[in-house]
């Protein structure tokens, strides 16, 4: 890729809109390593195949919330989701800085 490329702005707002699936992808292998699991092992918790594993581990597809159920229950841990304000500083006080739900 040249130079000019790297420097557009499309090319930035594309590698910003990558970046939660590619530090995802970090956090899944870091935990299936921690369990000491292949791709086919966690595939196969999953119920799905081993491309699957192999694709959300590269961090550059989306993946459905169903996927990621999948995931946390595999990896025997919880999906947290939920909202956090863009600037908590300007929140009010009453309001929760952060809304997450834990998915069993």
């Amino acid at each position: 890729m040249g130079k000019r490329a790297r420097k557009s702005a499309a090319y930035k707002a594309a590698l910003e809109e990558q970046l939660p699936y590619e530090e995802f992808a970090r956090l899944v292998i870091r935990k299936r390593m921690q369990l000491d699991l292949t791709q086919e092992q966690l595939a196969e918790r999953m119920g799905t195949s081993p491309s699957v594993v192999s694709r959300l581990e590269s961090g550059q597809h989306r993946f459905s919330f169903a996927t990621m159920r999948k995931l946390a229950k595999a990896l025997n841990t919880h999906l947290v989701y939920g909202f956090q304000d863009e600037d908590p500083e300007r929140a009010s006080s009453r309001t929760p800085k952060r809304d997450l739900v834990v998915s069993a």
